[in-house]
């Protein structure tokens, strides 16, 4: 006789929609990470053509600005991931917010352009990113620079990979002359500023995360007002580095609050990490 699960077993008739779906075929985040890996590439692909094409842009509410290919780009990968993952949440930087995702287990996370400014102007340092949220934390995800051509992957458990090879966070020890970014007005309020070695700002908040997943940083900082579309893939990427994206506190982010909003972070490899999240309290 077949086995049934119990009503309370995950996948069974108790779990209401909290549910992921007995034969959900992105059960395994592996998987979730390929699907974002080819949604990404291909979302890229389209930013940069309309660019070439000649973009409208705009301001938003809170005078940021937005453009036809964010939204063109948010309603791809809408489109694309709800084929694959149809009863889970959604929460993009370009869609209104439904609160049916808080219902939701599992979550997509995007930000269609991330760097919009930078995309603008024709900058290199701008980025698709699309993460897959369970239970609050990211469990697969991808971020594709288009100008350089970067595909960053990474899974739960699984590592993370830049063009398919694996990447590693700085094992620096010391913020003495450690490689930095973040917002200068901000910057300035941490102790020990001074030693830093400033690099060029990168206007890409997921970018600039990614840079410390690959050791080309080794520390990033963000000003209050991050939101999850801005961290939810690169935070899956740095820690499965060997990195770690925490508040000032040390604490990890938790995704698809009510009100997807984070304060001043701290992005550092593992041995980094402590004395940078002292200095910046």
């Amino acid at each position: 006789m077949m086995h049934q699960p119990p009503t309370d077993a995950p996948g069974g008739p108790g779990d209401g929609p909290f549910t992921t779906p007995r034969h959900d075929p992105l059960a395994d985040p592996a998987i979730a990470a390929r699907h974002l890996a080819d949604a990404v590439v291909a979302a890229g692909a389209v930013a940069v053509a309309m660019f070439r094409d000649g973009v409208k842009s705009w301001s938003k509410h809170n005078d940021s600005p937005v453009t036809e290919a964010d939204l063109a780009v948010d309603l791809m990968l809408r489109e694309r991931l709800s084929l694959i993952g149809p009863d889970y949440g959604w929460l993009s930087e370009e869609t209104v917010d439904e609160p049916s995702r808080l219902d939701r287990r599992r979550v997509w996370i995007v930000d269609p352009i991330d760097g919009t400014r930078a995309y603008m102007a024709g900058g290199q340092d701008w980025c698709v990113e699309a993460a897959l949220v369970e239970d609050g934390r990211p469990i697969a995800g991808a971020l594709f620079a288009p100008v350089t051509e970067e595909l960053f992957v990474a899974v739960l458990g699984g590592g993370a990979t830049r063009n398919g090879r694996p990447i590693r966070a700085s094992e620096r020890p010391n913020a003495d002359g450690a490689r930095v970014d973040g917002p200068l007005q901000w910057l300035g309020h941490i102790r020990g500023y001074e030693t830093f070695d400033r690099v060029p700002r990168i206007r890409s908040l997921a970018l600039r995360i990614a840079r410390v997943a690959t050791g080309e940083l080794d520390a990033a900082f963000a000003s209050p007002n991050g939101n999850d579309w801005d961290l939810a893939a690169a935070d899956l990427l740095v820690h499965e580095a060997g990195g770690r994206l925490t508040t000032l506190d040390g604490l990890a982010l938790a995704y698809n609050a009510p009100v997807p909003r984070h304060g001043a972070l701290v992005s550092a490899g593992l041995r980094l990490h402590p004395s940078l999240t002292d200095a910046a309290r």
